[in-house]
């Protein structure tokens, strides 16, 4: 009670010091810095984690630990989440998209740390999963409990949760620009200047705290370019290709497998079989552990050998038709250790799993060009290119892949190839997956608004609020004359012939009926049910606004009856729904 009296005078204190505009540009800023604080925090436990389980590992060997370590991450993950937490923080970025598409921009105050929680226990023990969607979500929730806290406008909370979401990637990569990106075009907030603006101040913020505690000690950095030939242009191309195709299997692959997990009823047999299949994986194939940085920096410095370490395969090492066939293994089976982490209950995102598979089919590709054909061209360039073609693919994200790499590289001077292969590998995916990985789902059951606009306003009107009832109701068995009065009565041209039982029998059209209205001889002789009609378009209250747009467009008229089981419930018009439309339209819009 007096938090709640301290918030109200905080609020109130607000609204009258602080004009609204300084105001989103200051809390923009705090959202950034927590957002950054909080990637810091997240990415130092993940490390701590890992280097303290993974020191006892030899190089030249491989480790029975690989098969334990997967089941106790997970096995704590479920308990944190199903005993403590009780809520669904899977899916970080489909979650928030969910919450901007039906929830008003809404998060649960807890999201703001289980994610967190729950990812750095999952990835820490080698999950095959990334902590950016965590810490997506994670950024997200700061900034819409905040904008909640200050009882801003829907919008604005929209505005918070892409802030958080930009501030998360920042601090993440040391990339402002791409966490920028990502938000515009994975989230789909408006590009305005009032929305820009505060992107920037916490994707800036953001990378600021990460710069101050980290340097350049970023996950990801890269500074041996190669420059541009505009010979090798076919062989972006064909990166292009091949990370396109490669995002359809990873994509279906992913929700293939994970729905097959869901249709386990039992807990802990799922986790069972999750944790047993992970492990496998990991002890077969080392570089699936974790989020797999590790991996792509050795790629990028040409020593894909390297990730035959710690494995069965560490004698061949320097087999460069082993190195391939492992390089493919891990290009299969890395769908399978990402779904088996999330399926059987781990947390994490496919942020990371889509980076790794795309350095690795870079450099693959590349590798096996070279081995066959002796071409001579440099590995590590089309690992860039492959991570932000898979981005484009599976993310449906060409942009962010594109702004993400070049920044990773600290400069953009792989800028055109990068924009060549993301551009291949958005069109080649886009021909087979309309909807990315983060969309698919939510498309599929209707809720997803926040890619298209129109839809978004259409989906948040209801049909029952919207019908009109003050339509004079006719008896089937009235005359002429009772219709005559009903006009008299009434300010519309429709007028619904309804029996005792409530069931629409027709409707009587003044425009048809006015030549009789001054046949006075008629008025006992014409009965109501030889001038009424049924209606060909009508619709049902159970109907989307989509469908009643629709109906709209096909029929040319401007009522439509709202009929349930034969039964009238009264009529939509054009004109309400207009208006109604208008309305929400500014509710949605950004200033």
């Amino acid at each position: 009670m007096l938090l709640n009296k301290s918030l109200n005078r905080l609020v109130a204190w607000r609204i009258a010091k602080i004009p609204e505009k300084n105001f989103l540009y200051l809390l923009s800023l705090i959202v950034g810095l927590l957002s950054g604080l909080a990637a810091l925090l997240l990415k130092n436990l993940i490390h701590i984690v890992a280097e303290e389980l993974t020191e006892v590992i030899s190089v030249e060997g491989f480790n029975y630990l690989y098969l334990l370590y997967p089941f106790i991450g997970i096995m704590l993950t479920v308990l944190f989440v199903r005993y403590i937490i009780r809520d669904d923080i899977g899916h970080g970025v489909s979650k928030i998209l969910y919450s901007i598409s039906k929830k008003s921009s809404k998060l649960r105050p807890s999201k703001t740390y289980s994610s967190m929680i729950a990812s750095s226990l999952t990835i820490g023990f080698g999950g095959s999963v990334g902590s950016e969607a965590p810490i997506v979500l994670t950024g997200a929730s700061i900034g819409s409990n905040l904008a909640r806290i200050f009882r801003l406008r829907y919008k604005y909370i929209t505005l918070m949760v892409g802030c958080g979401a930009a501030g998360a990637i920042a601090g993440i990569f040391n990339a402002p620009m791409a966490g920028i990106v990502f938000t515009l075009e994975v989230l789909m907030l408006d590009l305005t200047m009032a929305f820009l603006i505060p992107l920037l101040i916490s994707a800036v913020s953001a990378t600021v705290i990460s710069y101050f505690f980290m340097g350049e000690g970023v996950m990801l950095h890269f500074d041996q370019v190669t420059p541009f030939h505009i010979n090798m242009i076919w062989i972006y191309i064909l990166v292009g290709i091949f990370t396109g195709l490669l995002g359809i299997y990873f994509t279906r692959g992913t929700m293939f497998l994970e729905k097959r997990f869901g249709t386990i009823n039992n807990w802990f047999v799922r986790v069972l079989i999750g944790a047993v299949t992970l492990g496998i994986l990991i002890f077969i194939f080392p570089p699936l552990w974790g989020e797999g940085y590790t991996s792509i920096n050795s790629v990028f410095n040409n020593q894909g050998a390297d990730l035959l370490n710690n494995s069965i395969f560490f004698q061949w090492k320097d087999n460069p038709y082993i190195v391939l066939l492992v390089l493919a293994g891990i290009l299969i089976f890395k769908v399978f250790a990402m779904s088996a982490t999330t399926g059987s209950g781990g947390n994490g995102g496919i942020f990371a799993p889509t980076l790794f598979t795309g350095a690795i089919a870079g450099y693959f590709l590349v590798f096996l060009l070279n081995t066959f054909f002796d071409l001579g061209v440099p590995e590590n360039n089309f690992a860039l290119a492959g991570m932000a073609g898979m981005m484009a693919a599976v993310m449906h994200a060409p942009l962010t892949g594109i702004f993400l790499t070049a920044e990773i590289t600290g400069g953009y001077g792989l800028f055109i190839p990068l924009l060549i292969t993301s551009t291949v590998a958005y069109v080649t995916i886009m021909r087979f997956e309309p909807h990315s990985i983060y969309t698919k789902h939510l498309a599929q059951t209707g809720d997803l608004i926040t890619h298209h606009k129109d839809k978004a306003i259409l989906r948040s009107m209801e049909v029952k609020k919207l019908i009109e009832n003050d339509f004079e109701i006719i008896s089937p068995d009235a005359s002429l004359r009772d219709l005559v009065k009903s006009i008299s009565k009434s300010n519309r041209n429709l007028f619904p012939i309804v029996d005792e039982d409530g069931y629409l029998k027709g409707m009587v059209k003044l425009s048809k009926v006015k030549h009789l209205i001054f046949e006075h001889e008629l008025y006992d002789q014409v009965m109501v049910k030889d001038l009424m009609f049924m209606p060909e378009f009508y619709i049902s209250s159970k109907d989307n606004m989509e469908t009643v747009a629709k109906k709209f467009e096909t029929s040319n008229r401007y009522n439509l009856a709202v009929i349930d089981d034969g039964k009238y419930l009264g009529f939509i018009s054009r004109a309400v729904v207009f208006s109604n439309y208008r309305k929400t339209l500014e509710y949605f819009s950004h200033d």
